[in-house]
């Protein structure tokens, strides 16, 4: 069993709760879908969000609408960057897996999709 990151961003238009919730459960359920992950699977998770964004912590989205009760997660705040791209949300989640490192989706959503290409779903 291998160790693996995960990563995800995606972008809200407002600072608003329900718009965090909703960027963040729909970024988060492409990573779980895509990755087939399930909690067991899962070692922790980081959110961070830009500092414009200060209405909901992302975490709350794994909790109530995931309902996972036993994974260990952290929300920071994201660098404060001159000319960086703004109402960001940022992941990265541990998992245990027997994939291997080429076989991660990582999911850029929106704007965020600028942020690495390179990484975008093949």
């Amino acid at each position: 069993m291998n160790i693996r990151g995960i990563r995800g961003a995606i972008t809200v238009e407002e600072n608003t709760a329900q718009q965090i919730e909703d960027a963040t459960y729909e970024m988060m359920k492409e990573i779980i879908n895509l990755n087939s992950i399930n909690e067991n699977d899962v070692i922790s998770i980081i959110f961070t969000a830009t500092k414009d964004l200060n209405q909901q912590y992302p975490s709350t989205i794994i909790r109530s609408h995931f309902n996972w009760r036993n994974t260990p997660i952290l929300n920071f705040e994201e660098k404060d960057i001159v000319n960086s791209l703004e109402k960001c949300i940022r992941v990265l989640i541990y998992i245990h897996t027997d994939k291997e490192k080429e076989d991660m989706v990582h999911v850029y959503l929106r704007e965020a999709k600028n942020l690495r290409p390179d990484l975008c779903l093949k």
